[in-house]
């Protein structure tokens, strides 16, 4: 164990999420329980002075801000907001990043606080993760960051990036781990009614199934009948039958619209019809591919874990109906 506290800075931005934030600090403070000492010394940082209003509408006080001159951090920590896709930082806010970033033992973010990190420049070059809506967008505006879309958490040498909300206690719970050993960790995981390892990636939380209707309307209409339908036969040449054009020219056309191949439009729309099946019903899995349109459990399974991260039985056991 360390012999010294370890400082532990969370920054938030205007608008943060109160989990982002909060949710780590309590797990450092409960490992400082079950360390029996000050193992962490946390602080809660502002971009300005004055009340630090969170996306809730609650006002945090924090122990200090970027414009202060303050102690050196061993760990700093962005937490995320639902608006940082969007969020405009000031120069100054990606300056101090830089700074204290590159003096510090280990820096990363939760949640959405990747994008200051990313537009500070911290990211290049980097594997990280982040909450699954915004995956992509953080992929598209720096190109030169590798986003994983369904990791939990990411550690990339002294980078550490946890995905949505409640990810940000997994990835306390396992820089603790680091510092303070695997018994206490799991004692602070069972205080907390945690998993100590979660099972499974975010993308079985992820309802982004890509599979709204888009493009021009008798595509729509299309896609609205496949997804009505799913265990109907949804080839090529029958879809570009049902709108009256050749399979070759409707391939192009819908790919051009969709930004998919019908065939991985199809698949996805199948996992969909299935996920509902899986939370709503208790059919066997046979049964479920049946009804969703895939040749069989195992394809099913194959596809499932493709696309959702989890077997179909998992993902039951998580969000199916208790009962």
């Amino acid at each position: 164990m360390p012999s010294a506290p370890i400082t532990v800075a969370i920054l938030a931005m205007p608008g943060v999420q109160l989990l982002d934030a909060c949710g780590p600090l309590d797990v450092f403070a409960e490992a400082n329980r079950q360390a029996g000492r000050g193992a962490y010394r946390l602080l809660l940082l502002a971009c300005e002075p004055g009340p630090l209003v969170s996306s809730s509408g609650t006002r945090l006080v924090a122990d200090g801000w970027i414009g202060e001159e303050l102690e050196a951090i061993d760990t700093l920590l962005v937490a995320g907001t639902p608006q940082a896709a969007d969020q405009y930082l000031r120069p100054g806010i990606l300056d101090w990043l830089r700074q204290r970033a590159g003096a510090c033992r280990r820096y990363g973010s939760v949640c959405t606080g990747a994008f200051a990190l990313a537009a500070a420049g911290l990211l290049d070059d980097r594997r990280v993760t982040t909450h699954w809506a915004v995956a992509q967008p953080l992929a598209e505006r720096y190109p030169r960051v590798q986003v994983d879309a369904d990791a939990i958490q990411v550690h990339d040498g002294n980078l550490r990036t946890a995905a949505g909300v409640t990810a940000g206690l997994d990835l306390a719970l396992a820089l603790v781990e680091e510092d303070l050993g695997r018994d206490i960790a799991k004692q602070v995981a069972g205080h907390l009614v945690m998993y100590f390892k979660r099972p499974g990636g975010q993308l079985q939380f992820s309802r982004q199934g890509g599979t709204s209707p888009v493009g021009r309307s008798a595509l729509q209409g299309l896609q609205r009948y496949v997804a009505a339908n799913p265990a109907l036969d949804h080839g090529v040449a029958s879809l570009a039958a049902r709108v009256g054009l050749s399979p070759r020219h409707f391939a192009r056309v819908f790919q051009g619209d969709v930004g998919m191949t019908p065939a991985a439009w199809v698949e996805l729309a199948r996992v969909n019809a299935a996920r509902a099946r899986l939370e709503a019903g208790r059919e066997a899995p046979k049964q479920v591919a049946a009804l969703c349109g895939f040749a069989n459990a195992d394809t099913l399974r194959r596809a499932f874990v493709k696309h959702v991260g989890v077997t179909p039985a998992e993902y039951r056991k998580r969000f199916g109906r208790s009962g």
